[in-house]
């Protein structure tokens, strides 16, 4: 292993329990080889995948994080069967069963359960509450809610659209077209389709409103539901799913490429090298954006078969960009524009400030209290570098704000990040994987 690249590599395994975690600082350029867990984007799909299968399906490669416990928890809640499988017991084997209540889903702060799991409690029969933190309760999902309503299925919000609501599933749901406006969340999109090959008649879905944000996570979800034979035709704001049953026996995880941002990020900002290995040639992720966004913003970015590397040249380019397919990883690049040369522009991301947190406000505010100028827009920020002091960057429990806080403290002594183990969101131990990777 070489020398750490961190002036403070003796905390190669700070506790994910301290309020305030000591951000490590680059005192040379970092060159690492690391392997990513599972995407979690990639996971939870393919458990409800799985779950809704004739038969068993093994998941090769999944995530496993806070969301991913909260997915299979929801799911064994409904009847189905999750246990450990493969030799090092790291795959998942999902046993589909009726689906069923009455039960109780937790959904945390995860999207994906909280918008993927309400079409598979319509198909159940009994009474399926949902709750979740205080945070998700605050997630609009009345859009989600009022389609399924529309498609035939009995809730109850309390005129609240969003959490807590209860269904009151009767093992079936008619189906049909609905017509709903997504430009708050994909996810609203890619719940319906998940969901919607075991509706009656299938589902028709029309988008009305501002663009759908997220595309990557659409195609994903269209990939993945053709891969196990589901019929899926797609049109400009259109998508279809015929009704049917379906057979996924095996699916593979890749990579958790919006994971890399961070890592990538280091490499870029203390003028390094990161391999990261097993990066798919083809892939609907949104983190394969990182190849042509870090080479604008200075790297070089070169691909050897299944190994992706960057170079640091030791020089950071502001960026003026459009984020909005790519929403996810704003806070990793806003944090690297804050430590450029140039001032930079991100845009199309308005519906950032509906995530874990408002995104938008919490890295602004975050950065100037460091010292630099980030000024709001509507649908995004406009960074000036400045020069930056430590202090406490805080996460908002939010996994992404928290990962973008660590890269500042690369180049500025002193900062400390409120809640790292946020971060379990989507990766085990970041504060671990960090160190060990990057030193």
């Amino acid at each position: 292993m070489p020398e750490s690249a961190f002036s403070q590599s003796t905390r190669s395994h700070e506790s994910t329990t301290e309020e305030h975690w000591p951000a490590p600082t680059a005192d040379r350029p970092v060159n690492a080889r690391l392997s990513l867990p599972g995407s979690k984007s990639m996971t939870n799909r393919a458990l409800v995948l799985a779950a809704l299968s004739e038969t068993p399906c093994l998941v090769r490669g999944p995530l496993v994080s806070r969301d991913s416990e909260l997915m299979t928890g929801a799911l064994r809640a409904l009847g189905t069967e999750v246990t450990a499988a493969g030799a090092d017991g790291t795959d998942l084997l999902v046993s589909p069963s009726p689906l069923r209540g009455p039960a109780s889903i937790d959904i945390g702060n995860a999207g994906t359960v909280m918008r993927f799991v309400p079409p598979l409690a319509c198909l159940a029969t009994g009474e399926i509450a949902f709750d979740g933190d205080p945070r998700a309760r605050e997630r609009p999902i009345d859009e989600l809610l009022n389609a399924l309503r529309a498609l035939g299925a009995d809730i109850d919000d309390g005129g609240r659209g969003a959490l807590p609501f209860t269904i009151r599933g009767t093992g079936a749901v008619r189906g049909g077209e609905v017509t709903l406006d997504s430009s708050g969340s994909s996810q609203f999109v890619s719940a319906l389709l998940l969901g919607g090959a075991l509706f009656d008649q299938g589902v028709r879905i029309r988008h009305e409103g501002p663009s759908v944000p997220s595309q990557p996570h659409l195609d994903m979800t269209v990939d993945m539901l053709r891969s196990v034979g589901v019929q899926v035709s797609t049109g400009e704001n259109e998508w279809r799913v015929e009704p049917g049953r379906f057979k996924a026996e095996e699916i593979t995880v890749e990579p958790d490429l919006s994971n890399a941002a961070p890592f990538l990020a280091a490499a870029l900002v203390s003028g390094g090298e990161i391999t990261v290995t097993g990066w798919p040639e083809h892939t609907t992720q949104a983190g394969d954006a990182l190849r042509s966004l870090f080479t604008r913003m200075g790297a070089e970015v070169t691909r050897s078969g299944h190994d992706l590397t960057l170079r640091g040249t030791g020089t950071i380019h502001g960026i003026e960009v459009d984020l909005h397919d790519v929403g996810e990883l704003t806070p990793t690049i806003a944090a690297v524009a804050a430590l450029a040369e140039g001032p930079s522009r991100l845009t199309g991301v308005a519906h950032l400030r509906r995530h874990e947190t408002d995104r938008l406000a919490a890295l602004a505010t975050e950065i100037n209290k460091l010292g630099g100028e980030v000024t709001e827009l509507d649908d995004g920020l406009v960074i000036t570098p400045r020069p930056l002091h430590g202090g406490v960057f805080h996460s908002y429990d939010d996994h992404r704000m928290a990962t973008s806080g660590a890269v500042l403290g690369l180049a500025v002594p002193g900062t400390k990040v409120e809640n790292i183990a946020t971060t379990r969101k989507t990766l085990p131990d970041f504060p671990g994987l960090w160190s060990e990777a990057l030193r």
